[in-house]
């Protein structure tokens, strides 16, 4: 095959299937370009993005205004490591902790590595701050949570094609019921060393799970009586995908006047990652106060690539495009138009349960079991009839398109989406 030649999507996927790890199972379509809320294939068809690369691109595919900022950056300087101070880092450090209301920022890549940034900072403020004797320290964590896939992380999964034969696992973790109290006041009470609580507002990969409405207040109240840690992993659900700035801004809307855009359930350390840089180049961070964050010492923890200067000037337009355009607001009001809509079709459906989500996450439980291929199946349709979406363990599909999207396309989608599930109606 000639180097110039354009491949065709078999070509692509029969490349990737013979040099390429099989460490994921793609929907069968080839990506070559993006735009806004479109994405086109190698042959050229074009397609609603209904995944967003699991929310990294809520600001739209190729977002000129974050690519500008990439490119500009990326031709003055690109990487000096921490070795070095570089003109951007401080400037971002100070937009995002104003932004999210924090004291300090600690910059990383990517999820999975904030998430193991934040273990670590949680760990050391126990052991320095709390007085837990080291390596005492336990940290409650939520059933059917997903937070990355290193070897920490998955010692606390309870998927097990994560962790089958990546043992032995990494100790100092509880794990309790998602959504439950009285499980994460037990855990407390009778767990002299707990150093924190970390959760995922939403939990998406385990299917949109949304929490009770008081979940996260409370959750956090006892947190504060138990003097624990209270660690939101917001990779997927912050930077406006739920309709508001973070997840854990509780019941307000972006679009109430009063709503200052600050969390009413402020965490302890906040994670983010993904649409920090909408989805142009690896960013995440963790950030916390002061009396939290000091415990980071030179030299206890780092990252070569971590705030390095294409990044610190990427998630500054990132956060400005969620800022100015808006975007929490528009996903807010599409959110409750998507799931009004649907509620509308699964009232007459056999295909379909129910639909569950906040702003533009969302999903759709599918009537059949886990180990159906339906929803498989149904994604596949979507895919010909020009809308791609990804399920999640076996009979729940996930929509998340970019918070980019009109109302017009959004009506577009609803429409293409119920024409392919009324071809699964039994």
């Amino acid at each position: 095959m000639a180097v110039l030649e354009k491949l065709t999507s078999q070509q692509a996927i029969d490349l990737e299937n013979k040099y390429g790890a099989h460490n994921y199972h793609p929907l069968p379509v080839v990506l070559s370009k993006g735009e806004g809320v479109y994405v086109w294939d190698v042959e050229g068809k074009k397609y609603y993005d209904f995944l967003s690369a699991y929310s990294a691109v809520n600001q739209g595919h190729c977002n000129p205004k974050i690519v500008g900022a990439m490119v500009n950056q990326a031709q003055t300087l690109t990487l000096t490591s921490r070795a070095f101070y570089n003109d951007k880092l401080g400037e971002y450090e100070k937009f995002a902790t104003e932004y999210f209301g924090f004291d300090k920022l600690l910059p990383m890549n990517t999820g999975a590595e904030a998430v193991e940034t934040a273990l670590k900072v949680c760990r050391k403020w126990a052991y320095e701050k709390k007085g837990i004797s080291e390596n005492d320290a336990q940290i409650i964590v939520c059933e059917n949570n997903f937070h990355g896939r290193t070897t920490t992380i998955i010692s606390f999964s309870n998927d097990p094609v994560a962790r089958k034969n990546f043992g032995p696992y990494t100790q100092g973790f509880i794990k309790i019921e998602y959504d439950n109290l009285e499980a994460l006041q037990h855990a407390l009470e009778n767990n002299k060393n707990v150093a924190g609580f970390m959760v995922e507002p939403i939990q998406g990969e385990a299917g949109v799970y949304v929490p009770s409405e008081d979940y996260l207040s409370k959750a956090k109240a006892l947190c504060e009586k138990h003097n624990v840690l209270f660690i939101a992993d917001e990779v997927q659900t912050g930077i406006a995908r739920t309709g508001r700035l973070l997840a854990t801004c509780g019941n307000c809307s972006c679009t109430d006047k009063n709503c200052s855009g600050t969390p009413d359930v402020k965490p302890d350390i906040l994670i983010l990652g993904k649409a920090l840089s909408g989805g142009a180049y690896p960013v995440s961070a963790v950030l916390a106060n002061d009396d939290i964050m000091n415990v980071i010492t030179p030299g206890s923890h780092g990252s070569t690539f971590g705030g390095n200067p294409v990044a610190a000037a990427v998630a500054i337009a990132a956060l400005e495009v969620v800022r100015d355009e808006k975007l929490a607001e528009n996903a807010y009001e599409l959110g409750e138009l998507f799931r009004s809509e649907m509620n509308k079709y699964i009232a007459n459906s056999k295909i379909v349960n129910l639909v569950r989500g906040k702003g533009l996450l969302n999903a759709i439980v599918i009537n059949d079991s886990e180990e159906s291929e339906t929803a498989w199946n149904i994604c596949v349709a979507l895919k010909e009839n020009g809308l791609l979406a990804k399920p999640t363990h076996g009979n729940i599909i996930r929509f998340a398109p970019p918070l980019v999207m009109t109302k017009e396309q959004l009506m577009e989608c609803v429409e293409i989406i119920t024409k392919t599930l009324k071809e699964f109606e039994k």
